[in-house]
Formats: C-alpha cells, sequence, structure tokens
C-alpha cells in the first residue's frame, strides 16, 4: 500500500509497528501464561520494559530527573489510567468471558477514543474518518467472530470488565494528547508513564498473594519478545502517533491488532481461514481511507 503523504509517512509507520507488537502479545502471552499467573505476567512485562527504557534513556543522556520533579503528577495519572486500569481490568475480565468477546469489545476503542477526543479536546474529524470507524469495526467483528455475529446474549461479568479495559485505553489515548509533558521527548516521557505503572503492578502482584514461578525457555522468550517489542517499542510509537496524528486519528489503526494477531498465528501454523481473511481486508480498507489525500478523494467520488 502507498501511503502518498509524505509529512506523516514516518509517524504512520511507527502507529502500524506499534499494532503489530499489540498483536503479536495475544500470541506471546498464551506462552507466557503457561509459567506465570498473569498479575505477574502484566507486572514482569511493565517492570523489565522500564528497565530497559532507562537504561536506554541514559545511553542518550535523556534529562529524566528535572522532568519527574516537574510532571510526577501527570507520569502517575498517565500511567495508572493507560498501563495498571488497563491490564487490571483486562486480565480479570479474561477470566469471565471468551477471547472473542473480550477482542469485540475492544475492538469499539476507536470509536469511543473519536468519542472522547471530539468531547474532551475538540478535536476535528473529517467525514472520512467518521466513515472509515463503522467499516474497520465491522471488519474486526468479522475476524473475531469467524463471522457469525457476536451473539445475543446480555454483557456478563467479563464483559462489564472488558468495557472497563477500553475506556481505560481509550482514556490513556486522550489523556496522552493533554496531560503527556511537551519538555521532555517521547522516549523520557514513555519511561517516566511506563515506570509509574510498572510500579503499581508490581505492589498489586505481590499484595494478591500469587506465587512468582521461574520461567522456561518457551515462555521467557515469548516474555523477552514481549517487553522488547510489545511494550518498550509499542509504547514509545503509539506516544509519538498520539503526539503528531491526534487521538482519534491515531486510534483507526488499533483495529490492524486482531489482524497482527492472526498473521502472527499464521506464521505459527494456524492458518486464517477465508473469513478472517474477509474481515481483515475490511479493516485495512478502513485504514487506508483515513490516509488517502483529499483530492484523490474527490477524483474517486467524481
Amino acid at each position: 500500500m502507498v501511503i502518498a503523504m509524505p509529512g506523516n509517512a514516518r509517524t504512520i509507520l511507527l502507529v502500524l509497528l506499534a499494532s503489530f507488537f499489540w498483536g503479536a502479545n495475544f500470541v506471546l502471552g498464551g506462552y507466557v501464561l503457561t509459567d506465570l499467573p498473569p498479575l505477574w505476567a502484566a507486572a514482569l512485562r511493565f517492570l523489565l520494559g522500564a528497565i530497559l527504557m532507562f537504561a536506554y534513556c541514559l545511553l542518550q543522556q535523556e534529562p529524566l530527573l528535572p522532568l519527574v520533579r516537574a510532571h510526577a503528577h501527570r507520569y502517575v495519572l498517565l500511567g495508572v489510567t493507560g498501563i495498571v486500569g488497563f491490564n487490571l481490568f483486562f486480565f480479570f475480565g479474561l477470566q469471565f468471558t471468551s477471547a472473542n468477546n473480550a477482542a469485540l469489545i475492544m475492538a469499539t476503542n476507536p470509536l469511543l477514543t473519536t468519542l472522547l477526543a471530539a468531547a474532551l479536546l475538540r478535536e476535528q474529524l473529517s467525514v472520512r474518518h467518521l466513515a472509515a470507524l463503522p467499516l474497520a469495526l465491522l471488519g474486526v467483528a468479522v475476524v473475531v467472530t469467524q463471522g457469525h455475529g457476536a451473539g445475543t446474549r446480555g454483557l456478563s461479568q467479563g464483559d462489564l470488565l472488558m468495557l472497563g479495559a477500553d475506556a481505560c485505553w481509550a482514556l490513556y489515548n486522550v489523556m496522552s494528547r493533554r496531560y503527556m509533558p511537551a519538555q521532555g521527548s517521547a522516549l523520557a516521557n514513555t519511561t517516566w508513564v511506563m515506570a509509574a505503572g510498572a510500579l503499581v503492578l508490581t505492589a498489586v502482584a505481590i499484595a494478591s498473594g500469587e506465587p512468582l514461578r521461574g520461567l522456561g525457555a518457551s515462555a521467557g522468550g515469548a516474555l523477552a519478545a514481549m517487553v522488547v517489542g510489545g511494550t518498550v517499542l509499542a509504547y514509545l510509537f503509539w506516544t509519538t502517533g498520539i503526539a503528531r496524528l491526534g487521538a482519534a486519528r491515531a486510534a483507526i489503526f488499533l483495529n490492524l491488532v486482531p489482524v497482527a494477531a492472526m498473521a502472527v498465528g499464521a506464521l505459527l501454523g494456524h492458518r486464517p481461514t477465508l473469513v478472517q481473511i474477509e474481515g481483515g481486508l475490511l479493516v485495512l480498507g478502513a485504514v487506508s481511507l483515513t490516509l488517502l489525500p483529499q483530492r484523490r478523494l474527490a477524483r474517486a467520488a467524481s
């Protein structure tokens, strides 16, 4: 796909990579959870990620201390919302609902982010962005439900918890735009947000009384991949995308997460079905719609 947006091409690539890494996490997480309970999996993921981020900041000679002295309250607010809140709702929700239901609920995040961005940030949305949202949501629904629909039963306790995770992530997207300090780099700011979330998650894991067991080779390798790709790089790329594209526009790329999970699963021997391919094409079409320049859209309409 050719992206005719020279000024934003690099930012769009970063957001695409973040979505891919997060999609891969769904596959990698299964390996990690064979050896670790969910709370410790989440805590170790962000604790190790924060350590790597601090090490890289030192290599880059980032001025970390002045930032945390001036903006500690902002980092705690963003860390609790986007890392702690999301992960706690997510992992507890998965105990009471199916993975398909959870994925379908989380697929509403771009729409929720768009509504929050319009209400809280007064972001202006074009007609094509509004048109892309239901198309992308339809594509994700096809992927996660195998084309059979979401069912007619009411929301379970797990569904409600997943709605909480959905709300936390949407709120984090919007709050990052407003409260992420402008003085520091994306690297330094993301490091402090991750550190704040990691400390709270670790405290929650310790308080839960869950034992911390050793990791086998498979689980250890999967955790390492989640830490480097699905945590450090993904959060850094996503924070940069939010700052440059805006919360509502960046959120549309979250629809690529289940498609990325499907692709990674295919590489591991789980080939996608025809229905999954059709849903993925709908998602890619929706994302492409938001990237087409206005002049090209006008020619296509005429």
